[in-house]
């Protein structure tokens, strides 16, 4: 075989792989990449502004752990074809199924109320009103999922969660220094000991790579999505995808914030674009832009999470693949879910920060319970047959559950008593 016929051979191969990644991919990609949503930007953002680039390290150790959670609902819901509220109903009860039914519905709409502050926010940069921001935000979300395809729904999903990759270019924008980077945010260190901020704020980035929301929605996305157990390895490549871009998103933000805004007082993403817009207008633009759009693929995914996890517990129809008049309830909880979260954000002199603490300490305090029930279900020979955890899984499973069961406490607590480990 000469070399032309070997190199249109391998083309060929390659063409024919990438389409049927194409045709297989969107759940992992676009869970991990709506993982970065509008609490996740501001806690980079401030992380940047805070310590510059001595936490990129902290990262990048996430990257592996966020992978490691996520691929086992893709084994979970190809083998099961079930979604995760109605997994752990069949496998636990109705006690454990119930509890954690309820977690989730609380903490989804806790968190899809800190979307629409951070998407308000983000355009009020740009004096549009927030009654706006969630009158047209709420339109085009229902007629997102109103098509009546779920694949539609997830390309439409994928141009959004493609937008969440403008802070890339930002940090070009800034010219920071390869080298200092490389020495400075590499390197595992602690800038100025570990103090109970510190100990804060890398609490704070643990939970915004990992959330209990996102096992639902990922695993409620396989089903729906129509994926078999032969597309397993396929659903892993997408998660693995979508971890790398998620971690490589947050790192860049950090660039961005470290290089130009390290030694600020800044609170939030919104007021990072607001003070960056003043001196450097398309830095400031893109923070802006980018928050929004966190806020928005968060609170499509938050949403659909909570539908899908309805429908599995109460037996309605819950299918983006649906019409409207073919799954009522479904559609009925997600409008329900958009119009309240939007209106506690126009509500006046609303606690808007204390609230997104308290969805932050609940969300993180919360997570081991669905990381344990997420291993127990893939432990179950019985429901997973070939497909269970192996030991090597397990035994990166139950040491990124125990950190998080400690840490999460601890984090819950120091942000309490913040003054407890000063």
């Amino acid at each position: 075989m000469d070399f032309g016929s070997t190199f249109f051979y391998k083309y060929r191969r390659f063409v024919k792989t990438l389409k049927i990644y194409l045709l297989l991919s969107g759940p992992g990609l676009i869970v991990m990449l709506a993982d970065n949503d509008a609490g996740g930007i501001t806690t980079y953002t401030v992380t940047g502004a805070k310590f510059g680039y001595g936490l990129i390290w902290f990262l990048v150790l996430l990257l592996p752990v966020a992978y490691i959670v996520q691929e086992m609902t893709v084994r979970l819901g190809a083998v099961t074809k079930r979604g995760h509220a109605e997994a752990i109903f069949d496998a636990f009860g109705s006690f454990w199924g119930w509890f954690s039914f309820l977690d989730l519905a609380v903490v989804n709409w806790l968190t899809l109320v800190t979307e629409f502050i951070g998407m308000t926010a983000a355009l009020m940069i740009f004096h549009i009103p927030p009654l706006l921001t969630v009158a047209i935000v709420s339109v085009i979300m229902m007629l997102m999922v109103l098509q009546g395809r779920y694949w539609t729904w997830e390309k439409i999903a994928i141009v959004f969660a493609a937008l969440n990759l403008i802070y890339i270019p930002a940090a070009f924008m800034v010219h920071p220094s390869v080298g200092e980077v490389l020495s400075v945010g590499l390197i595992p260190h602690f800038p100025g000991g570990f103090n109970g901020t510190l100990f804060f704020f890398l609490m704070a980035n643990i939970g915004t790579t990992i959330a209990p929301w996102m096992i639902f929605f990922q695993q409620s996305a396989v089903v729906d999505k129509g994926m078999k157990e032969k597309d397993i390895p396929w659903g892993q490549l997408d998660t693995l995808i979508g971890s790398a871009f998620t971690v490589i998103v947050a790192i860049f933000l950090v660039i961005v914030t470290g290089t130009v805004l390290y030694g600020s007082q800044v609170e939030s993403a919104a007021q990072a674009a607001s003070i960056l817009i003043v001196t450097n207008p398309w830095l400031g633009t893109f923070i802006a832009i980018g928050l929004f759009d966190a806020g928005f693929l968060g609170a499509i995914c938050i949403s659909l999470a909570s539908s899908w996890a309805f429908g599995e517990v109460f037996g309605w129809a819950h299918s983006l693949n649906l019409k409207i008049r073919e799954a009522p309830w479904f559609y009925a909880c997600y409008f329900f879910a958009l119009i309240s979260a939007g209106a506690v954000v126009l509500i006046p002199n609303a606690p808007l920060v204390l609230i997104t603490l308290f969805v932050q300490v609940i969300a993180v305090t919360l997570l081991p319970a669905a990381l344990v029930f997420l291993i127990l279900l893939l432990n179950n020979e019985e429901i997973m047959g070939k497909y269970k955890n192996t030991r090597l899984q397990n035994i990166a499973a139950t040491v990124i559950v125990g950190a998080i069961i400690v840490l999460s406490t601890l984090y819950g607590i120091t942000t309490l008593f913040p003054g407890l480990l000063a």
